[in-house]
């Protein structure tokens, strides 16, 4: 190291003027080994400045190159990593962290050593050196003195001599001195030895005399001895009288502090009596029921309103003070607890009587309300049980206290509101639905009247009885739809009145009356028991207090809401009831109270259905209805759940009757001796359509009817074919081509959007089937002629020409004036005759298509003859053969014939 130490300073440090002072090999830590050397420097001219110097050695040669130099003054901390253990790595902190790992511990800890000398001398201590051992710090290395050569090298030595001791200048006295001093002696520069040999005499000199003057002063000694002696006296004596005050002090400090303590204590004394008078008053202000209170809970009339008032408000300041909170400590007083349990016999006994009486009120209404049940048997109406809830209303408050304070009690008249209530409104409902069953299979002495009177009267007689029967409750719209679905019935029985027998023309306009009653008495049914239910779900929400729209993920808590009911409840046993639980409560009360609605409504709807099986379109309309507007009110109720229940079966019996019709369209049979016309199922369609779209205007559930719609058609469209291709009777097309137009007039008149389609497949199927009806009766009148230009017309297609084909010895002219010869004017009006009674044979009347067909027929026939014209123009040119008869003369028979019949 010596070495590297001197190369160092000759090549890089002396030609800058700068002397090495210490140096220490290391590499980067972390990194491959690539050694360096880090070198503390300082100038040699004034102002010193200081240098930490990178060097590195170069790659080309076996010299050194200086890589990179940072000030001494940049450097803020040096970190030696351990202060303990030996740790050959260290960091400097310049601009950045320079991380270093020296070849050994002791050359690391000398140039640590003589970084902090540098700060020391140069830079007063403005470095910070952490983890550093102090030992290093306190303790500066000895620099061996090293032989080495003269000139330059001595400079290196004498850097490090100055670097271990502080070098120190002379001022300008000392030198003065020193110059003297050599002055006098000569041999101070020549012979060193004898000029110290001369100082050290002279220094022997100096001791002798300073030893002469100290025994010379003994004197003056012994005399500040004396003095010492007596300043020792005085001090003792000054510490006695200290000791006194002390003694004093300390009893006047005793005397102090039981005066503190006293004060102490009365001040602690003052604020418990404020404490405890704090404590009385609030258990006196808050534990303590009035007298007046405590008569009304234990006497209190509960029958009269102003006894209710009373009660409960001796109900809620009992409450009060049973849930006040007490603070801690008090729960062990005697008297609260003397107190707890008096609020608690008040508490017990009181809801004792409030359970008795309430019991007795329902037992009192159910016997009240059965008293009515006889005026309401004979009238299609539902028992008022407003009064009963008005008065009951009354006691709602105490019911809350009842429910906050002794849950079981309130759970056990639940339970029995529930039973007499269920018993009365079963025998209530029962007999409004018997009553309602009368009335629609017309089984009383006034419906057999009714049945007998003429169709008017009996109809007017029909409405005045179901509106006095509704009490008026009847709402517009059912009222309007009801006459909608009767003008509609009489308009469509009026349309279709030729396809039923004259014999039942009563019959028939009966069957209107009876629908439009039924749909009356079905309406006033639900009519009546929407207000029923919703009038008790109300009461009941409010009468036990029970959230009807309470969120259902609402939390349980202890606290009372703004109303003053509580939102959790204690059991007797010690559970919690949560509010979620309340609505299903509500629900549950319900479907108890009005367990027989839904087998009582699933009964008349059977009975209805069984009377007429086209009553479940009306039932469909008014059961959606009346569902959709008990959803609007709250989808999750008990007359929403119940009625959606009942439409579920009103829905199947809506399917089963269009099953029903489509099986009886597959099982009809026709007769082999007569003509078929419009086939039964054709005109059925056409009388539940007209029905369906009266009852079904404007209604919930149109899609329904639509699909409906939708199965019928497909199924009588089936079924006019498979009839068809039966009948012997009458020719197919002709069955197809009426019933077709039957089944097209009717959808083009009730104008049904989702049959758009249908329609045009109807009219097009009668179209088809009246043009190959048409053709091919039209081939009999003129069988030879038809014949003959068939033969012409298939030598042409065989590849004759037209002009050669009167050479042909079947079709020669001889032959073709044969042939027209045959079909005279007369013969031809003969022939149109005879297929006009034909015609007239295979229609029906109700259609009234013979005009039709003959114009038709006409029109074809010119066009035969315009096409026979044709041929004989293009295949016997020039002969003069023409028809007997003219295109006029067509028209002319045609008229006549028309007109004759």
């Amino acid at each position: 190291m010596t070495a590297i130490k001197h190369a160092l300073q000759r090549d890089i440090f002396t030609p800058n003027d700068e002397r090495l002072l210490s140096i220490v090999n290391v590499c980067k830590a972390g990194k491959k080994k690539k050694n360096c050397f880090l070198c503390a420097t300082v100038t040699t001219e004034r102002p010193v400045q200081v240098k930490v110097v990178k060097v590195k050695k170069s790659d080309k040669g076996d010299f050194y190159k200086r890589q990179i130099a940072w000030a001494l003054r940049d450097l803020a901390v040096v970190d030696a990593k351990d202060a303990v253990k030996e740790n050959p790595e260290f960091d400097l902190h310049f601009e950045k962290i320079y991380k270093w790992v020296a070849s050994s511990t002791a050359e690391k800890n000398a140039f640590i050593s003589c970084i902090w000398k540098l700060n020391q001398r140069y830079l007063r201590k403005k470095i910070d050196f952490v983890n550093v051992s102090s030992q290093l710090l306190e303790e500066l290395p000895k620099v061996t003195e090293e032989s080495v050569p003269s000139g330059e090298n001595q400079s290196v030595t004498g850097g490090d001599e100055e670097a271990v001791d502080e070098y120190q200048e002379l001022n300008a006295r000392e030198e003065q001195d020193i110059e003297i001093l050599m002055e006098g002696c000569e041999c101070a520069i020549s012979n060193a030895e004898a000029f110290a040999e001369k100082l050290s005499r002279e220094l022997q000199v100096l001791d002798g005399a300073n030893i002469q003057s100290i025994m010379a002063s003994e004197k003056q000694v012994n005399i500040l001895m004396q003095l010492l002696d007596e300043a020792l006296k005085e001090v003792d004596q000054i510490e006695l009288k200290l000791s006194s005050y002390e003694e004093m002090l300390q009893s006047v400090k005793e005397q102090m502090d039981q005066i503190s303590e006293s004060n102490h204590l009365i001040h602690l004394s003052n604020t418990n009596n404020v404490k405890l008078l704090s404590e009385i008053e609030f258990l006196v202000n808050h534990m303590d029921l009035a007298k007046g209170h405590i008569k009304a809970l234990q006497e209190g009339d509960l029958a009269s309103s102003r006894g209710i008032e009373a009660c409960t408000n001796a109900a809620d300041a009992l409450l009060q003070c049973i849930n006040v909170a007490l603070r801690p400590g008090h729960d062990m007083l005697l008297a609260v607890k003397q107190q707890q349990q008096r609020f608690s016999d008040l508490r017990e006994h009181f809801a004792r009587r409030l359970a008795s009486h309430l019991n007795n009120v329902f037992v009192q209404q159910g016997h009240d309300q059965s008293s009515t049940l006889a005026q309401h048997s004979i009238e299609l109406t539902l028992p008022n049980h407003h009064p009963f809830h008005r008065d009951l209303l009354r006691y709602a408050k105490l019911m809350e206290w009842l429910k906050s304070t002794d849950y079981g009690k309130y759970e056990g008249l639940t339970k029995n509101y529930m039973d007499y209530l269920s018993r009365l409104y079963e025998r209530e409902i029962k007999d409004f639905f018997e009553v309602a069953k009368i009335k629609m299979a017309g089984t009383t002495k006034e419906s057999k009247k009714f049945a007998t009177l003429p169709r008017k009267e009996s109809a007017v007689k029909q409405e005045t009885e179901s509106l006095h029967g509704s009490s008026g409750k009847l709402t517009g719209s059912t009222s309007s739809l009801n006459k909608l679905s009767v003008q509609s019935s009489g308009n469509r029985r009026s349309q279709s009145s030729s396809l039923l027998d004259m014999g039942n023309m009563s019959a028939s306009d009966l069957d209107v009356a009876d629908r439009t009653k039924f749909d009356k008495i079905f309406e006033q049914v639900l009519s009546e028991l929407e207000p029923l239910c919703l009038a008790e779900q109300d009461f009941i929400s409010k009468f036990f207090k029970l959230q009807q729209h309470q969120n259902m993920s609402a939390s349980m808590t202890e606290a009372e809401d703004v109303d003053g009911s509580s939102l959790s409840r204690q059991h007797s046993s010690g559970s919690l009831v949560p509010v979620s639980s309340e609505k299903d409560m509500i629900r549950q009360m319900m479907i108890k109270i009005f367990r027989c609605i839904e087998p009582e409504l699933n009964n008349l709807i059977a009975l209805g259905d069984k009377i007429d099986s086209f009553n479940s379109l009306y039932m469909l309309v008014k059961m959606s209805h009346h569902v959709w507007t008990a959803q609007n009110v709250d989808p999750a109720s008990f007359l929403s759940t119940t009625l959606g229940n009942v439409l579920v079966t009103v829905k199947r019996n809506f399917d089963k009757c269009i099953s029903n019709q489509i099986r009886q369209m597959e099982e009809v049979k026709i007769s082999k001796k007569s003509k078929v016309g419009i086939l039964p199922f054709v005109a059925e369609f056409e009388e539940f359509a007209g029905l369906a779209e009266s009852i079904f205007k404007n209604a919930e559930r149109r899609g329904d009817l639509d699909k409906a719609y939708t199965k019928l058609i497909r199924g009588v469209f089936i079924n006019v074919e498979k009839v068809a291709h039966e009948s012997q009777k009458t020719p197919r097309d002709v069955v197809m081509m009426e019933n077709f137009h039957h089944i097209f007039a009717t959808l083009s008149r009730l104008k049904i959007s989702c049959l758009e389609a249908e329609k045009k497949e109807a009219k097009q199927k009668y179209t088809d089937h009246l043009q190959s009806y048409v053709i091919y009766s039209l081939g009999q009148p003129l069988e030879k002629l038809n014949h003959f230009f068939e033969g012409v017309e298939a030598r042409v297609a065989q590849g004759v020409r037209e002009e050669e084909v009167s050479y042909q010895l079947a079709f020669n002219k001889q032959e073709l004036r044969k042939v027209i010869k045959e079909y005279p004017g007369k013969e031809v009006k003969k022939g149109l005759d005879n297929l006009y009674k034909k015609v007239d044979k295979h229609l029906c009347e109700e259609e009234n298509l013979l005009q039709v067909v003959w114009h038709s027929m006409q029109d074809e026939f010119i066009r035969q003859y315009k096409h026979f014209e044709g041929l004989i123009a293009r295949c016997y040119p020039g002969s003069g053969v023409t028809m007997e008869f003219t295109i006029q003369d067509i028209l002319d028979y045609c008229s006549s014939i028309a007109q004759s019949h």
